[in-house]
Protein backbone atom coordinates (compact mmCIF):
# COMPACT_ATOMS: atom_id res chain seq x y z
CA UNK A 1 0.00 0.00 0.00
CA UNK A 2 1.29 3.69 -1.04
CA UNK A 3 1.97 6.19 1.91
CA UNK A 4 0.30 9.29 1.41
CA UNK A 5 2.76 12.34 0.99
CA UNK A 6 1.97 15.33 3.16
CA UNK A 7 1.90 18.55 1.84
CA UNK A 8 4.62 20.68 2.65
CA UNK A 9 4.51 24.40 2.91
CA UNK A 10 7.44 27.17 3.97
CA UNK A 11 6.51 29.59 7.02
CA UNK A 12 6.87 33.00 5.71
CA UNK A 13 8.35 34.50 9.09
CA UNK A 14 10.94 31.59 10.33
CA UNK A 15 11.11 30.43 6.36
CA UNK A 16 11.07 26.68 7.75
CA UNK A 17 9.35 23.79 5.71
CA UNK A 18 6.80 21.76 7.49
CA UNK A 19 3.70 20.05 6.65
CA UNK A 20 0.66 22.20 5.85
CA UNK A 21 -1.09 21.02 9.28
CA UNK A 22 1.57 21.79 11.26
CA UNK A 23 0.82 25.92 10.02
CA UNK A 24 -1.83 28.67 10.04
CA UNK A 25 -2.64 30.19 6.57
CA UNK A 26 -3.58 33.75 6.25
CA UNK A 27 -5.52 34.56 3.41
CA UNK A 28 -6.59 37.65 1.69
CA UNK A 29 -9.97 36.95 -0.16
CA UNK A 30 -11.27 38.50 -3.66
CA UNK A 31 -13.16 41.06 -1.78
CA UNK A 32 -9.41 42.23 -0.34
CA UNK A 33 -10.49 40.92 3.53
CA UNK A 34 -7.34 39.47 5.49
CA UNK A 35 -7.98 36.95 7.99
CA UNK A 36 -6.44 33.71 9.64
CA UNK A 37 -8.14 30.37 7.43
CA UNK A 38 -8.36 27.63 10.24
CA UNK A 39 -9.91 24.97 7.22
CA UNK A 40 -6.82 25.80 5.07
CA UNK A 41 -9.78 25.73 2.61
CA UNK A 42 -11.30 29.17 1.69
CA UNK A 43 -10.72 30.88 -1.59
CA UNK A 44 -8.44 33.61 -2.17
CA UNK A 45 -4.25 34.96 -1.71
CA UNK A 46 -2.74 32.32 0.96
CA UNK A 47 0.19 32.34 3.16
CA UNK A 48 1.61 30.36 5.79
CA UNK A 49 2.78 30.68 8.93
CA UNK A 50 3.68 29.02 11.98
CA UNK A 51 1.36 29.15 15.36
CA UNK A 52 4.08 31.50 17.13
CA UNK A 53 4.05 35.56 17.92
CA UNK A 54 7.93 35.56 16.77
CA UNK A 55 7.21 34.15 13.55
CA UNK A 56 4.65 36.39 12.85
CA UNK A 57 6.76 39.76 13.94
CA UNK A 58 9.56 38.21 11.34
CA UNK A 59 7.15 38.48 8.89
CA UNK A 60 5.47 41.59 9.68
CA UNK A 61 8.78 43.18 10.21
CA UNK A 62 10.45 41.92 7.19
CA UNK A 63 7.07 42.68 4.58
CA UNK A 64 7.43 38.97 3.94
CA UNK A 65 3.54 38.64 4.75
CA UNK A 66 2.65 41.77 2.62
CA UNK A 67 5.01 40.36 -0.14
CA UNK A 68 3.29 36.67 0.08
CA UNK A 69 -0.31 38.64 0.09
CA UNK A 70 0.44 41.14 -2.69
CA UNK A 71 -1.00 43.86 -0.03
CA UNK A 72 -0.31 46.27 2.37
CA UNK A 73 -0.75 45.03 5.81
CA UNK A 74 -2.16 48.07 8.00
CA UNK A 75 -1.50 48.31 11.81
CA UNK A 76 -5.08 47.86 12.97
CA UNK A 77 -4.93 44.48 10.44
CA UNK A 78 -1.62 43.16 11.84
CA UNK A 79 -3.05 43.80 15.31
CA UNK A 80 -5.87 41.46 14.80
CA UNK A 81 -3.36 39.07 13.01
CA UNK A 82 -1.60 38.62 16.51
CA UNK A 83 -4.54 38.04 18.72
CA UNK A 84 -5.52 35.13 15.92
CA UNK A 85 -2.23 33.37 15.87
CA UNK A 86 -1.91 34.07 20.02
CA UNK A 87 -5.50 32.27 20.41
CA UNK A 88 -4.12 29.40 17.92
CA UNK A 89 -0.85 28.80 19.87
Amino acid sequence: MKLKKTPQRTCVGCRQVKGKKELLRVVRDPEGNISVDVTGKRSGRGAYICPSAACLEEAVKGKRLDKALLCSLTPELVEILRKQVVSAE
